[in-house]
């Protein structure tokens, strides 16, 4: 068996940069064969096709992103590591230039309605995955707060509602590109949630 002609971590970094630019529908394996300096064939050797690739390397992209939550929600009073989450989401989907959007709400939009017609169920189950996963983690957060006496609402509730917040930025920021907007919103839903008190 001949080995491998490329970096597999290499390429999905290559095309998750690729379809968050420009979304599945808009990329195609010949844009990433020649970003990553491999043949098309390989890539279908090794992937199989294009949306098996997306899914691949959108797996990386979301352990990548799950890491630096964990990070960002694991110091300091609940508004700090709230702060740091809003934060974290906000530049995520404001980064590249220009900039790039949320790739999940993206992926949610290139879903099929129909068989054979965009993303299939896979992808959906994956999405679904990574924000079920957010909102596990602001939940711990927002548990651990409240044994610290920082909260006294319902850890899930609040945590849906957080992460519901986040894909309404997502959404806002591709119609109006204001992050000052995003960070009010963010700042004031963070208020919300600890009723103007916590460190």
């Amino acid at each position: 068996m001949r080995p491998r002609e490329f970096d597999h971590d290499d390429v999905l970094r290559i095309a998750f940069d690729q379809f968050w630019r420009k979304g599945v529908r808009g990329t195609s394996l010949s844009d990433i064969a020649r970003d990553a300096g491999v043949q098309r064939g390989s890539l279908y050797n090794a992937f199989g096709s294009k949306e098996a690739l997306f899914l691949q390397a959108y797996e990386r992209y979301a352990g990548d992103y799950l890491l630096a939550l964990q990070k960002a929600l694991g110091t300091g009073s609940l508004r700090k590591r709230l702060t740091a989450f809003f934060d974290l989401t906000i530049s995520n989907f404001r980064s590249g230039s220009p900039p790039r959007g949320c790739p999940t709400t993206r992926g949610l939009m290139e879903l099929g309605a129909v068989e054979g017609e965009g993303l299939d169920e896979e992808a959906r189950q994956a999405f679904a995955s990574l924000v079920s996963r957010i909102t596990a983690l602001v939940q711990d957060t927002l548990s651990a707060g409240a044994k610290r006496g920082e909260f006294n609402g319902n850890p899930a509730a609040a945590a849906l509602h957080i992460v519901t917040v986040t894909r309404g930025l997502a959404v806002l920021e591709r119609a109006y590109g204001d992050e000052a907007q995003l960070r009010k919103i963010a700042a004031h839903t963070i208020d919300l949630m600890l009723d103007k008190k916590g460190g």
